[in-house]
Formats: C-alpha cells, structure tokens, sequence
C-alpha cells in the first residue's frame, strides 16, 4: 500500500481523533490538546493519507527552531497498516523536521508495555534514558523514555 505524507490540518482532527481514541482507549487526548497540537507554531504533525483518502496514521512533533531539542509527541498507525512500514516512515519524516529546525536531539516516551514500538525506536537509533514509573494513567504503566542524537543528514546518489 502507499501512502501520501501531508501536514495535518484542523480538518484532519475528527481522522485523528477516531485513531487517538481507538488506539489509546484509556490514555487518549482529547481534541481540544490534539487541535491545540496541531495548530501550534512549535509543532508539526503529519497525517498518512490512503489512496481511498482516509487517514491510516499520524504523528506529532514539538519542535522549536534553534532550541536543539524535539520531541516525538505521538505517533500512531491504525491495526490494518501496521508492520509495512508506515510508522517508520512517519517517524523518519518527523526526525527530518527535527533536522530541518536545528534539533542536535530527540526525546520521546513509550509505554513500557509496547515493545513494538520500543524496538523500532531502537532501530532508528534511539536509546533508553529513563523510566518514569506509573506515567500512563490509570493504567499505572511506566514510561520508557528515549533519547536520539540526530545524525546529520546524509545525501544519497539517485
């Protein structure tokens, strides 16, 4: 499947909101914080557009210019999208903004219950930094929390 990466836009907070909710049924943000996320002038958020048009996936950074930090704010692709690429592809995307806007680093939590996730921060280079106990509530899971040095960008010959 292909997907088109395009900044999201508040007409693209009722996709994400059904995503949020249904991947993150006791933790979710609400649409409010999500709209508010969106529209901020720190932030960049991506919707992963279908060919039928609807919204697969999403992902979210914070990232100031010139602060030399980001965070992965969210990220989250719906069941039949996973595992062909789509939440590495979100993620490359946002940690190329975090490049574009000066970020030397990158911060992100993960539930310590999603080694999915875990692993593919791994495998972008990411490394455990911290734990913070019972941060996602109420479930009282840990938060994993991870730490990337931005590599410079590296052109490729076509």
């Amino acid at each position: 499947m292909s997907w088109t990466l395009r900044r999201a836009t508040d007409a693209d907070l009722e996709a994400i909101m059904a995503i949020e909710t249904a991947m993150f049924e006791t933790d979710a943000w609400s649409p409010a914080t999500m709209a508010a996320e969106i529209g901020g002038p720190h932030g960049y958020y991506l919707v992963a557009e279908a060919p039928d048009g609807g919204v697969d996936g999403y992902a979210g950074l914070l990232a100031p210019e010139g602060s030399g930090q980001a965070d992965i704010q969210t990220i989250a692709v719906v069941e039949q999208a996973r595992r062909r690429g789509l939440g590495r592809t979100l993620m490359l995307a946002l940690l190329d903004e975090a490049r574009r806007r000066g970020a030397t680093e990158v911060f992100l939590e993960v539930r310590a219950d999603n080694p999915g996730a875990q692993a593919l921060y791994r495998q972008l280079g990411f490394a455990e930094i911290a734990v913070r106990p019972n941060y996602y509530q109420p479930d009282g899971v840990d938060a994993v929390i991870m730490r990337l040095a931005v590599p410079e960008h590296q052109a490729t010959l076509a």
